[in-house]
């Protein structure tokens, strides 16, 4: 995706730019029984209690993405979620197999299934709490159909799917380790969860911004940005959930905005507003000319823009099957880790 494709919006990782329909026939059944699920075209927003519980209002979040979905140009601001779908398909290539059936959780508008190909993934179910997004899904080669229902509640009966995905939607469930267990229960054995979503530095400079700018004008500050999962605590919900051979790693992806403003005009764009309780309703135009202001002095580069960090967690975990490879029991070991400084030697008498 190259910097034509967002205006002024240059995307950079690691320090680099980066340039960044139903199918039909026969089939066993893949709808789980009413009591387990919510079905398809129901009213979605179980979660809607606020609460320790439940920060995110999850009515409030089907609202916003819905509307994203609905502007003129709801691509433009895709190029976030563009980047990290083909990061999600280059994850699943790595496996060297085919997947018959696989399941997308908060697909959006399919921004992992355009870069996959039929080879990979013979079939794909997309599932988001947004219909709007399901209806606007953008082109691809795989035969997919569209489900409305809640990443905590999936409507699928048990051992269904030979791959589920999901990329920057995890991060507003209110019950992350149900939405996990879920997406385990849903998988056949030895069957992959790979994952992508934000991280606890993301949008580390608007959140510093907004909280100095409200702490001068009003004396105190209002949480503007949601709270996520911290790296340490992926792999034990993940564990907890019954995966195994668990990989968690992180990367950084930055985007350079000409202002606060158009960082705040893209995140509605995007459909990630806040949506905590706990939100404040409003911000006095001050107190955002003066975060504008504190944005630029404390992170604005050289050529005048801003940048906007996002911090992405990939997780991928298998579930178990007998043919998976396991651990050899303690103490079976027939080498000492201390016989590899002798290595060398060895090797170069073998060679005498």
């Amino acid at each position: 995706m190259g910097a034509e494709a967002v205006g002024m919006r240059v995307l950079r990782s690691a320090g680099r730019p980066l340039m960044c329909a139903g199918w039909g026939g026969g089939g066993r059944r893949l709808w789980a029984p009413p009591e387990r699920g919510v079905a398809a075209g129901s009213s979605v927003g179980a979660s809607s209690g606020s609460g320790a519980l439940s920060p995110f209002d999850r009515r409030l979040k089907r609202k916003q993405k819905n509307w994203a979905a609905l502007q003129a140009e709801p691509a433009k601001c895709d190029y976030l979620r563009d980047e990290v779908g083909g990061r999600i398909a280059d994850r699943v290539f790595d496996i060297t197999r085919t997947f018959p059936l696989a399941l997308d959780v908060g697909s959006g508008r399919g921004y992992i299934a355009q870069h996959l190909t039929k080879e990979t993934v013979e079939k794909l179910i997309q599932v988001d709490i947004a219909e709007n997004a399901l209806k606007n899904a953008v082109e691809s080669e795989i035969p997919t159909v569209s489900v409305v229902a809640d990443e905590e509640s999936l409507p699928f009966k048990e051992d269904t799917f030979d791959l589920v995905v999901s990329s920057l939607s995890l991060h507003w469930v209110n019950d992350l380790p149900r939405a996990f267990r879920e997406i385990h229960q849903v998988l056949k054995p030895d069957g992959v969860f790979i994952g992508a979503m934000f991280g606890g530095d993301t949008l580390y400079e608007l959140r510093c911004s907004l909280q100095l700018a409200e702490l001068e004008r009003e004396g105190g500050f209002s949480p503007h940005v949601s709270p996520f999962t911290a790296v340490s605590d992926l792999g034990h919900l993940l564990s907890r959930a019954g995966f195994n051979t668990l990989t968690v790693d992180t990367d950084e992806i930055q985007v350079n905005y000409p202002g606060l403003f158009e960082v705040m005009e893209d995140l509605q764009g995007m459909g990630e507003s806040n949506c905590s309780w706990n939100r404040k309703p409003l911000l006095h135009r001050e107190t955002m000319l003066a975060a504008a202001a504190i944005y630029r002095e404390m992170y604005g580069n050289s050529d005048g823009s801003v940048p906007a960090t996002f911090q992405i967690y990939y997780m991928i975990g298998w579930k178990f099957h007998e043919s998976q490879a396991k651990p050899a029991w303690r103490g079976s070991a027939t080498v000492s880790f201390g016989d590899l400084a002798k290595i060398d030697g060895l090797l170069s008498r073998e060679k005498k």
